[in-house]
């Protein structure tokens, strides 16, 4: 059990460190003056959504990692 904090409480502390970067590279690849912006617009409006998702996936680690936890704790 303590294993599974660990490696989430470590997973979530990686992830949270790499939402900056990540959004300064979603960003700077999709620029509106950029090659991917004027060969495809919806490319890289689709693009733009990639930090937010790679937030809710690093929300969805936590989740998991709280309920397995309490799951093999017999709280669940």
């Amino acid at each position: 059990m303590i294993a599974n904090l660990i490696g989430g409480f470590v997973a979530i502390l990686i992830g949270t460190s790499l939402v900056g970067p990540v959004s300064t590279e979603v960003n700077t690849a999709a620029q509106t003056n950029g090659a991917l912006y004027n060969a495809s617009s919806w490319g890289a409006t689709v693009l733009k959504l990639v930090p937010g998702f790679f937030a809710l996936g690093i929300l969805g680690i936590g989740i998991a990692v709280t309920y397995s936890s309490l799951r093999q704790a017999g709280v669940v």
